[in-house]
């Protein structure tokens, strides 16, 4: 069964260099989730807010800002490693709102990498302002190994 939000006009990025992240899964219920990839750096990540992800004092539900960071992070492993990855440790700190409407990214890097584990860091922009930052670490699997 296929669960990928269908974009609207509301969820569009900002130009069209971005382009659809293809997730089923949770991320393609409370999504759509866009990845622009940039040369010579991660990928980064966003989603246009909408009201779904409003929470009661108006702005982004922290869970959704998280959810991002979560999901862009590991992708940047997974790509980097070749196979699948796990999330081990996640932490977020929520330095400012995202608004509904605005376009949220997420910039990431690889901090350090080992034969089997990935420490990531993060931040989270809204509007050219830094609203939060993820680090996390990821274990790292074989292509072969069954998950």
């Amino acid at each position: 069964m296929n669960h990928q939000r269908i974009p609207t006009k509301d969820d569009m990025p900002p130009n069209d260099s971005w382009v659809l992240v293809d997730d089923e899964g949770f991320v393609g219920l409370v999504g759509p989730i866009w990845a622009l990839n940039v040369e010579d750096a991660p990928q980064i990540v966003g989603f246009r807010a909408a009201d779904r992800h409003r929470n009661l004092n108006g702005v982004v539900q922290g869970g959704m800002l998280m959810t991002l960071a979560d999901r862009g992070l590991g992708r940047i492993v997974r790509d980097s490693n070749g196979a699948p990855t796990a999330t081990i440790h996640f932490s977020y700190d929520f330095m400012g709102a995202g608004e509904i409407g605005a376009f949220i990214e997420l910039h990431s890097r690889i901090a350090r990498e080992t034969k089997s584990l990935c420490f990531m860091e993060g931040q989270v922009i809204a509007d050219g302002k830094v609203i939060g930052r993820a680090n996390g670490v990821w274990k790292k699997f074989r292509a072969d190994a069954a998950t």
